[in-house]
């Protein structure tokens, strides 16, 4: 809203200052700032609130070393999250840039199905909270809606890279790259790194490529499903899952800036995405809303996420990962939410093959997720979650590491 102000004030006014607001740097900035201020000002009357009505996590006994004493610790902190997040948005981001307004819709759409979860089970006692199949139903009705748009919308464009060519007259001329609707992708690591989803339905013969759809949807599903539940899963511990993600998104903020800016895209020879760039603000005022919520989740943790917040998170960074064009970086970099997955995967399906085979359970880890597994190996919490902050930042390198190597 404040950029069409002094948007305006500057074309009517000349209003000193205000062409600053035409830089999304300097908007992303600003909203990084304001996203801080209110976590930080307004989390604790928020953690308040929650205390008065008595919205407290529910804690399962598992035997866990200082598990009891988080009993009746507020949860539905994911809330100062969203508010923390969208308040920025709103004040200082083009709110008629399509990527802005997918990210607005994800985070209110994935922030009420975590809602609805944690409201029942808090006020309904219901440990189980809302039930799978409905939570299933809420992430792949975003990924339709988030696939469909990427894929549909006229918006929603990428440029080739420039080419040269030799004229009539024997010389060198550059051919700028045109804007084109496309389904290609980064894949990490290789040379000439581009994957196009509609090669997988090219074998289908002419015009077959006019469906690409048809993959790139039920892709797009199955990306914002494993990330959400993978975020979801890491929210055990304090401070976990919040400063993870914010390595993660701080990550994707630079391959955002670098993907939205013409010159640095071209050096170094990624896909320049028009529009993008207008993300960075939205990034900033997640990563500012995800540290300032940090100040009360981390050990000992005044309130928790709850699903509210870490669906949210989830479902955030798929769509980011999604929409620059990033999404196969995702096991790399949200290497921390797919251990958590995979852990939990690999106990349930050796327990129930184990119990088949000979009757009896067995398990791989002490208990999944992992970092249930450290905790029951006698590691203290604050440890932990210390140690996966650090193989974030080592992942998050490796994949800034991948914009060189091919």
């Amino acid at each position: 809203m404040l950029y069409y102000l002094f948007d305006y004030l500057e074309k009517q006014y000349q209003f000193p200052g205000a062409s600053l607001f035409s830089f999304y740097t300097f908007r992303a900035a600003m909203a990084v700032l304001f996203s801080l201020i209110i976590a930080a000002a307004f989390g604790k009357r928020i953690i308040l609130f929650l205390q008065k009505r008595q919205i407290g996590e529910t804690i399962r006994d598992l035997g866990l070393e200082g598990q009891k004493q988080k009993a009746g610790t507020p949860t539905m902190g994911g809330l100062i999250i969203i508010m923390a997040t969208l308040i920025p948005v709103l004040l200082f981001s083009k709110l008629d840039n399509i990527y802005v307004i997918l990210l607005i819709v994800t985070t209110l759409w994935m922030g009420l199905i975590g809602f609805t979860d944690d409201y029942i089970k808090i006020f309904k006692k219901d440990k189980g909270g809302l039930n799978g199949r409905f939570k299933v139903l809420g992430q792949v009705v975003l990924g339709m809606a988030v696939g469909a748009v990427l894929y549909f919308h006229p918006e929603v464009t990428m440029r080739e890279r420039n080419t040269t060519k030799i004229t009539d007259d024997f010389k060198v001329e550059l051919v700028q790259g045109e804007e084109i609707r496309s389904t290609r992708t980064t894949v990490p690591f290789f040379k000439n790194n581009e994957l196009d989803y509609s090669e997988f339905i090219a074998w289908a013969g002419e015009g077959a490529v006019n469906y690409a759809w048809l993959i790139f949807i039920p892709i797009v599903i199955f990306i914002v499903s494993g990330v959400s539940n993978g975020a979801n899963l890491t929210d055990g511990i304090d401070g976990l899952a919040g400063g993870t993600s914010a390595i993660i998104v701080f990550t994707l903020g630079v391959f955002t800036w670098i993907s939205g800016n013409y010159v640095f895209s071209d050096y170094l020879d990624i896909m320049f995405i028009p529009n993008v760039a207008e993300l960075v603000v939205f990034i900033a005022a997640f990563l500012g809303a995800l540290v300032g919520f940090l100040w009360y989740n981390a050990f000992p943790a005044q309130v928790f996420m709850g699903d509210t917040g870490s669906l949210t998170i989830g479902g955030v960074i798929a769509v980011i990962a999604i929409i620059i064009r990033k999404e196969l970086l995702i096991p790399l970099l949200c290497g921390i939410f797919f251990a958590e997955s995979l852990s939990v995967m690999i106990q349930v399906g050796y327990f129930k093959y184990t119990k088949k085979k000979f009757g009896e359970g067995r398990r791989v880890f002490l208990m999944a997720p992992l970092h249930h597994h450290f905790q029951k190996k006698g590691y203290h919490e604050s440890k932990i979650v210390t140690r996966f902050w650090v193989v974030g930042i080592i992942l998050a390198i490796i994949t800034f590491v991948t914009l060189k190597i091919r």
